[in-house]
């Protein structure tokens, strides 16, 4: 099996890269839609791509940076909403389960690709992975969310959250099919890290 050699500079431009990445996509115009106006933005495209290119760890890294860069007051939310007063609007259980998603979402892509995945594969692994994200960890907390900041049942917000179902999908599929051509021209960006070995005990060992 092929090892990546550990580079923490590597990972770290790899964060910061995609975390913009995540600012720039919510930046696009976003559809305010029901009751309750929480827009659809291109933004769950932009975590599902993160985690799906970097895996659980730097996904969740990415995700927590570009949040923190919004609640520290940059302008990088949807609509270039800023700082911690977003954790008050309806919107707020989708944004703070944008980490966690990013957890499952990678997670699974580097399970299904290291375990399963051929080239021919690995876009219908990815598409799974995402979607599962989306069933398990953003539409509940994005419900939960507007349950509570738009103080209505959980079933009417469950309701409203239906709505952006089929937006969700294609975002998924698109993300899953720019992944794929990502890791076709980076094929290690989910392989293994390799093991440090110590130089000076290695030579001692030999001789």
């Amino acid at each position: 099996m092929t090892h990546r050699k550990p580079s923490t500079l590597t990972d770290l431009a790899l964060v910061a890269v995609f975390a913009g990445l995540i600012a720039a996509f919510s930046l696009a115009p976003a559809i305010p839609v029901g009751a309750l106006m929480v827009p659809i933005t291109l933004q769950t495209l932009a975590v599902a791509l993160t985690a799906m290119i970097l895996g659980p760890w730097r996904g969740f890294a990415a995700t927590c940076l570009y949040l923190l860069l919004g609640f520290v007051g940059l302008p990088v939310f949807a609509g270039g909403a800023a700082g911690i007063g977003v954790l008050v609007r309806p919107s707020a259980g989708y944004l703070l389960a944008f980490p966690i998603a990013a957890l499952v979402i990678g997670f699974l892509a580097r399970r299904f690709v290291l375990r399963f995945g051929t080239a021919g594969r690995r876009w219908g692994l990815f598409v799974v992975a995402g979607l599962a994200g989306s069933i398990l960890v953003i539409h509940p907390l994005g419900i939960l969310g507007m349950s509570i900041n738009g103080a209505m049942p959980l079933q009417a917000a469950a309701v409203l959250d239906l709505a952006y179902w089929p937006g969700d999908v294609i975002k998924t599929v698109i993300a899953a099919l720019v992944a794929v051509a990502v890791h076709r021209a980076f094929p290690d960006l989910f392989a293994p890290v390799a093991p440090v070995v110590d130089s000076e005990r290695t030579s001692a060992h030999i001789g």
